[in-house]
């Protein structure tokens, strides 16, 4: 019994020296990464793109109200449900 006992012992010690290995392994490689990185950012920075200038492209004649759905919206939503009734058979 004081076998297995040592063994247990020395299976937890070897994983706890194991993740404790990848953690500081992993912990160098995130320091190291954006160490870099911020060194990187300096020596190339991202070009600065100039926002879109929001332009109306529609004539004021042609302007609806916020909400107003547009004739020709209405003319194609109800030709496609008669299309669609009389296809399937509910045509009322």
């Amino acid at each position: 019994m004081d076998n297995m006992q040592q063994q247990f012992f020395e299976a937890g010690t070897l994983m706890l020296a194991g993740m404790v290995f990848v953690f500081v392994f992993l912990s160098m490689l995130i320091i190291f990464i954006n160490t870099v990185l911020a060194r990187l950012a300096i020596k190339f920075p991202d070009p600065i793109v100039a926002p879109l200038s929001r332009t109306n492209r529609k004539s004021k004649s042609h302007s609806k109200p916020h909400g107003e759905i547009s004739p020709a919206v209405v003319a194609a939503i109800s030709g496609a449900v008669k299309r669609y009734r009389t296809q399937h058979g509910k045509d009322k």
